[in-house]
């Protein structure tokens, strides 16, 4: 190929400068930012004096147009236009996450010390995933998988991964599980999962991405407050191994969804132990219970676990993107999921080669600075404000189902192991499930608070979910007028 002419590095060196020019707003200046950043504060700190006052539902009765009818295009939009057409475009309709009155699935929040550690985050922009590139990062993840190990019973040994919710932690999981018993794939048709109706469809889902779609599933038995029964399954997996298959993993759960039972995980990681098994616990909404001295009692045996999943946007209050898993043997972590490549051949020159990054415990490479968003409300809050919020919403679920056993009609679920309760109205004719359906529909249009529904022994029934960090007495009190009003309007 011919040496540029002179005539064409001048060419080059013209249109550099003017493509640096219509670059230039992706970089503005200090004056610029500071007039942005007025706006989108002012904007939020709207949002956040009316959270309160907005309907905790809006059902959206169709495809709103205010995005669709700004389409992005090669031209610039005002900035009070972009946030008008957020406000229109998002913020007006579904669920008001950050509402008292999100009582449904399991409620998120929103930490105002974790938006301001997103921006920052955001803004500094370190890359977590390899040691040498932000060593900083990186320690911070690892002392507050640390602090995690520490209330869970967790010993030194553990390590864990920060990730983007209990979705991913449980994939993390299963693939360590899988790792640690050296399964391969002729062994899967014969692997043998033990979990229950209660288990949350991330553990078959990671089954099926980390390609055991074909492993045995048995659901073991459930006991009246819908935890799985011991007995059963260990007489199913002495059958199992009696019948030439292999036993392989016990999926148990530390706060179900639909319920919020704890399995008896003292008793199931006896099983496991004796029979070789792993055993993996979901505690995406529960483990963060451990906290409190209730939680901890009622979670006896989580420390026994071989893998764990939490999630602190749920328990911790963070907004979402922000999962976790533990494994109690850290270097299964590490076996699962170490890698290498030519082109970061330079990591150990630039740090010790014992420094283990969080991209080799974890399927992600690449990555955001996860930690910040809870390690900055940890540091300027401590851990007793937390403490007592979990000890609130415990507190709450036991107060509103006294409540409801003693309203006319109802008929609640057991009593909560954590801080969701089940109930439904049974009327004094027609069909439950049919006047249930009808009842969770009028709390939901009314908008003041947001509950929702499941199937529990195949029957409609309501829930109510007591997670959000604004959640006090006074908005389960006005739950339970609403719920009394319309089931009476309805009859």
């Amino acid at each position: 190929m011919d040496e540029p002419s002179a005539e064409d590095r001048a060419g080059y060196r013209e249109r550099l400068e003017q493509l640096e020019i219509e670059a230039s707003p992706l970089e503005p200046g200090a004056e610029e930012r500071a007039l942005l950043r007025g706006k989108v504060i002012a904007f939020a700190d709207d949002f956040l004096e009316n959270v309160d006052g907005r309907p905790t539902f809006v059902m959206s009765e169709g495809e709103d147009s205010a995005l669709y009818d700004s389409p992005i295009s090669e031209e610039s939009t005002d900035p009070d236009e972009a946030l008008d057409l957020l406000d229109r475009g998002v913020i007006r309709s579904g669920v008001n996450v950050g509402s008292a009155g999100h009582l449904a699935y399991i409620p998120g929040s929103t930490l105002y010390a974790s938006t301001l550690a997103d921006y920052l985050a955001a803004v500094t922009n370190r890359y977590s995933g390899l040691y040498f590139a932000s060593p900083g990062a990186v320690r911070m993840e690892r002392v507050l998988l640390r602090w995690m190990a520490g209330f869970l019973g967790y010993p030194p040994t553990s390590a864990g991964d920060l990730t983007s919710g209990g979705s991913i932690a449980n994939l993390v999981g299963i693939v360590t599980a899988r790792g640690a018993h050296d399964l391969k794939a002729r062994d899967f048709a014969r692997a043998v999962v033990y979990l229950s109706s209660q288990s949350h469809h991330a553990i078959d889902k990671a089954l099926r991405i980390a390609g055991l779609k074909e492993s045995v599933k048995r659901f073991v038995p459930l006991d009246e407050r819908h935890r799985m029964r011991p007995e059963a399954l260990e007489r199913a997996v002495v059958g199992d191994a009696k019948a030439g298959l292999r036993p392989w993993l016990i999926a148990a759960t530390a706060g179900t969804t639909d319920t919020g039972a704890v399995d008896p995980l003292g008793d199931l990681a006896d099983i496991a132990r004796r029979h070789g098994l792993w055993l993996h616990v979901d505690g995406a909404y529960g483990a963060p219970f451990a906290l409190t001295g209730y939680g901890k009692r009622i979670l006896k045996g989580i420390e026994r676990s071989d893998t764990v999943v939490l999630d602190p946007h749920k328990g911790l209050f963070l907004p979402f993107g922000s999962g976790a898993v533990l494994a109690r043997e850290g270097h299964h972590l590490l076996d699962a999921h170490h890698y290498d490549a030519s082109y970061l051949q330079d990591k150990n020159a630039l740090a010790s080669g014992d420094e283990v990054s969080p991209a080799d415990l974890s399927p992600e490479l690449t990555r955001p600075f996860r930690a910040l968003r809870l390690w900055l409300p940890l540091k300027l809050a401590g851990v007793a404000p937390f403490r007592a919020a979990l000890e609130e919403k415990l507190l709450l679920a036991r107060h509103f189902h006294e409540r409801m056993r003693l309203e006319d009609g109802f008929e609640v679920g057991p009593a909560p192991d954590l801080s969701i309760v089940t109930f439904r109205y049974l009327p004094r004719r027609g069909d439950p499930d049919a006047f249930n359906r009808k009842l969770i529909g009028a709390v939901q249009r009314d908008g003041r608070v947001f509950l929702s529904s499941t199937k529990i022994d195949g029957r409609f029934t309501i829930r109510m979910a007591i997670l959000s960090l604004r959640t006090h007495l006074d908005t389960v009190e006005l739950a339970i007028e609403i719920l009394c009003e319309k089931a009476k309007q309805l009859q």
